[in-house]
């Protein structure tokens, strides 16, 4: 699956380890040595981390005040969750880019494998003015597969999103949401200097959305399925934003 933007308004998913749908992201395995370096305890044994742990917990962030409404994020339950996100998963401009059309079964793989995992990747559907209306992935792009192909730096916040529903899309509103929840990681994760994305480089709309956000482009980055546009928006400049 490409680690893409999906149509105008959405941004990536996770590249797979093993064929469609598989999720990369939590494929490096997090060791005490590692952790220590990036200045997170070592878990105890047997024991599966916090996703508070390593990227904040979601749930308990604030809403944002955004031009479209208030806008907040809030982490999957699949019970409740899965049929709107095959839906949105099955729509052709998302198919194009995160690669997980098909039976229910193929989202709930996808996502198990974030609500199973060591808690670095925490999977959300952003609601605005109480409807259900994006899906973000919030993951530590440092500990991900991604900090292969850029120089990354410890505490770094990755973002994966799409926006469900035609009308949702074409209206500027990827662009609020990117600024929202970018601000909403600066609030709530201190450590985090830089919250990152790589769209692919054919998404142009999707790259003109986060360069609206306040993300700068670095560079093009060769990912294994992709070449992508990394994009990074720094807590240093937020103030000129």
């Amino acid at each position: 699956m490409h680690q893409a933007d999906a149509h105008t308004d959405a941004a990536a998913g996770a590249e797979p380890a093993d064929g469609p749908g598989a999720e990369d992201t939590l494929e490096l395995r997090l060791t005490e040595e590692l952790l220590a370096v990036l200045g997170d305890e070592p878990q105890q044994a047997g024991t599966r981390r916090d996703a508070s742990d390593l990227v904040g917990d979601p749930a308990s962030w604030r809403p944002a005040a955004t031009p479209a409404g208030e806008f907040r994020l809030v982490p999957v339950e699949l019970s409740r969750d899965l049929g709107v996100l095959t839906r949105w998963m099955n729509d052709p401009a998302v198919a194009a880019f995160w690669e997980l059309a098909g039976p229910e079964s193929t989202t709930a793989d996808h996502l198990r494998r974030q609500l199973d995992g060591d808690g670095r990747s925490v999977p959300c559907l952003g609601v605005l003015d109480g409807r259900p209306m994006s899906y973000w992935e919030i993951y530590r792009a440092d500990l991900d597969p991604l900090a292969r192909h850029y120089p990354a730096r410890p505490h770094d916040i990755g973002l994966h999103l799409l926006v469900g529903g035609v009308t949702n899309r074409g209206r500027g509103i990827g662009t609020l949401l990117l600024k929202a929840v970018a601000d909403l990681v600066l609030d709530n994760h201190p450590r985090c200097a830089r919250v990152v994305a790589e769209p692919d480089l054919r998404n142009t709309p999707s790259v003109a959305a986060f360069l609206g956000a306040g993300f700068r482009f670095s560079a093009e980055v060769e990912l294994p399925d992709k070449r992508a546009a990394l994009m990074i928006r720094e807590r240093a400049h937020r103030a000129q934003l």
